[in-house]
């Protein structure tokens, strides 16, 4: 059942198709359906397409070479990343959770009572993300400029610095005694400069990998007990996505091209000598070019070689490129150095930018931005289509492939997702000749296929969404392109969701936060009538009734904060009614008086009634950063105290009157 704000009829088309990931052969299911406003259809008809896995390794290259040869032109691969022809994708054979099995804890769930620590912001409960900053209550645990720090809460001192190869390291997992840190997120490169299906200047002979070859993703095993060590790196030579840590268990994303090197044009040759000449790069190329790769230091040795078998490799019958979509699984609870290892890999044909989990599922989802083989973006795919994977993770060991489907539109983040009683709700913007809108499809899994349930269309006409949160059974939407439309979308009947209210007030939320029963803080930009931005604005909503209403609003003029772009950024600690939130530039409003002009800081707001209360401004400053005021980009809240950190420290202050108690600078 479809509902469509706009009133104009549609002819929905629904393509949903499923990736495999086992031996043999397996099928997929293409799904057409017709709506015409409101009117049901009956189930159409499905037909199976036969898909099989590579046998060997010489049948995967001779199949991945003659499938890309026809879009090989003058400056490499004619579109950009992996992509199934008609929307196929391949289909899971192997085990699956049934359909109606118990939906993982949902993200509008109430805490049953709040611990002693405040934890990463995140999505799902129980499904930890990512970040540059975790605790257990006993220590924080925090990778700046290449350097993972441990900090002894009871004495306030630093008592481990482990400086990483790359310098690089931008996030990590926190699992008992041991930390798992993330470094990079661009594809490899063995001539210098040049990245993987890049045109290489004319001339420009290829090293051999053993000379030159640099791994640019790499996932490091810390131990943090004493001065700390590092137990082992895995370097890849895929671009890191995203991970997600159900207990000791983590699941790490990344997505590779082949390394082959193509060469372009120039006054020396014509597009056509170029394209003769890529061809053949193509033909001489080898497996080794076409499957990631890895290198893994232990204490016992260093290993290297191809991450994945040929075997292992699942695809669809007819695609067109040669991206890689891989998860590997680290379970940080075992004992001794082998919670390390290679990851017990799991690879598709496919390409992914955004992933999302609860405690059962991991979904990827890729919305057909053609990414440069280094990791830049290119145009959209003009379909503007997303494709969604979703792998079984409920046991702790490799994760099966078990249903794949597909949305029209474009995502806005892991934030666009929710999984609830079964179903996956999406959040999509789409682009067509009457202009941009944006919708909400949900999705239900029939087998091997995320099928359309129902959706609602027609939010935001001529703007693009901003925000998006899920509580239960009812969405909220922020669209943006002058005003702020605030869209109430009742999702309790799935089959025929229904938006419930519009509010429309200056400005956008980019982050949408729960605060408590029938509330909703917002953060984002305020901005004029014309819609220009004019500073960061923290909104308080009252969502008691159908639809929201604004009923506390602060502004500081002029300025930013990194939670519009990162909501582990973002800290809303109940039991105090606190908000901290990072800002850098602009001036605060102050009732009655001129304004006090901040240069970067932690903004600690208190939510007073129906109204904010600023309580401070806390900023950090170090000798090394030449005391220039910097703006702590974490905040957590461990017992009485609050900690704010930086890349030069952390600052311990009392909770409740923030007045400093200790400064520990990095060293």
């Amino acid at each position: 059942m479809k509902h469509d704000l706009s009133g104009r009829p549609r002819l929905a088309m629904i393509a949903a198709v499923v990736v495999a990931l086992g031996a043999g052969v397996t099928t997929t299911a293409l799904l057409v359906g017709a709506s015409d406003g409101d009117d049901a259809t009956p189930p159409p008809a499905r037909h199976g397409v036969s898909l099989v896995s590579f046998d060997t390794c010489e049948s995967a290259l001779a199949e991945m070479k003659s499938r890309i040869m026809p879009r090989i032109g003058p400056y490499g691969f004619d579109h950009g990343t992996m992509a199934a022809e008609d929307g196929e994708a391949p289909v899971e054979g192997g085990r699956a959770a049934e359909p109606d099995a118990a939906p993982a804890e949902d993200s509008a769930a109430p805490k049953q009572a709040e611990p002693e620590h405040s934890t990463t912001n995140v999505h799902e409960q129980g499904v930890d993300e990512p970040d540059l900053v975790k605790t257990d209550g006993k220590r924080v645990v925090s990778v700046a400029d290449g350097v993972v720090r441990v900090v002894d809460v009871a004495s306030r001192k630093q008592t481990a610095a482990v400086r990483l190869e790359g310098g690089y390291a931008t996030q990590l997992l926190l699992s008992g005694d041991r930390a798992l840190v993330m470094s990079g997120g661009a594809m490899a490169y063995d001539t210098p400069g040049i990245a993987p299906g890049e045109p290489t200047p004319r001339g420009t002979p290829k090293p051999a990998p053993t000379d030159t070859y640099q791994y640019a993703s790499a996932l490091t095993l810390v131990d943090l007990t004493g001065t700390g060590k590092v137990l082992g790196t895995l370097s890849l030579d895929g671009s890191y996505l995203d991970a997600r840590q159900v207990g000791a268990v983590a699941r790490v994303v990344v997505r590779s091209m082949p390394r082959l090197r193509f060469t372009y044009p120039d006054y020396n040759a014509s597009p056509a000598t170029a394209i003769r000449d890529n061809k053949d790069v193509v033909a001489r190329s080898t497996i080794a070019d076409w499957l990631p790769t890895y290198r893994l230091e232990t204490g016992t040795g260093t290993t290297t070689g191809q991450l994945t078998d040929c075997t292992d490799v699942s695809h669809p019958v007819d695609y067109t490129a040669t991206g890689m979509l891989t998860v590997l699984t680290f379970d940080l609870g075992r004992n001794g150095d082998s919670a390390l290892g290679t990851g017990d890999p799991v690879t598709i044909v496919a390409d992914g930018d955004t992933v999302y989990g609860t405690g059962a599922n991991l979904y990827v989802a890729d919305d057909h931005v053609a990414h440069g083989t280094n990791g830049a973006e290119s145009s959209p795919a003009p379909a503007g289509r997303t494709e969604l994977y979703q792998f079984d993770i409920s046991d702790a060991g490799k994760p099966v492939h078990v249903a794949s489907g597909g949305v029209d539109g474009t995502l806005l983040n892991q934030y666009s997702l929710s999984e609830h009683d079964g179903n996956l709700r999406v959040a999509t913007t789409t682009e067509g000749g009457a202009g941009s809108q944006s919708r909400i499809t949900v999705l239900r899994r029939d087998g091997n296929t995320l099928g359309e349930l129902g959706r609602v269309d027609g939010l935001g006409v001529g703007e693009r969404i901003y925000a998006v949160r899920y509580f239960g059974n009812t969405a909220y939407v922020v669209t943006f392109r002058q005003t702020d439309p605030l869209y109430t979308v009742d999702l309790s009947d799935p089959a025929a969701p229904k938006v419930t209210g519009e509010l429309k007030i200056t400005g956008y939320s980019a982050y949408l936060h729960p605060a408590g029963e029938g509330r909703l803080i917002g953060v984002g930009q305020e901005a004029d009538g014309n819609g220009r931005v004019t500073g960061a604005q923290i909104s308080l909503f009252d969502t008691t009734k159908p639809g929201a209403q604004r009923i506390a609003q602060y502004h500081l003029e002029s300025s930013w904060t990194e939670v519009e772009g990162d909501p582990h950024a973002f800290l809303y600690w109940p039991d105090k009614d606190l908000l901290v939130i990072p800002v850098t530039g602009g001036g605060m409003a102050v009732p009655d008086g001129p304004p006090d002009q901040v240069t970067a800081g932690a903004l600690v707001l208190k939510v007073d009634g129906n109204a904010f209360r600023q309580a401070g401004m806390l900023t950090h400053t170090a000798d090394r950063y030449g005391n220039t005021p910097m703006a702590p980009r974490r905040a957590m809240v461990i017992g009485d105290e609050l900690w704010t950190v930086s890349e030069a420290g952390m600052l311990v202050s009392d909770l409740d009157s923030l007045a400093q108690l200790a400064w520990v600078a990095f060293t």
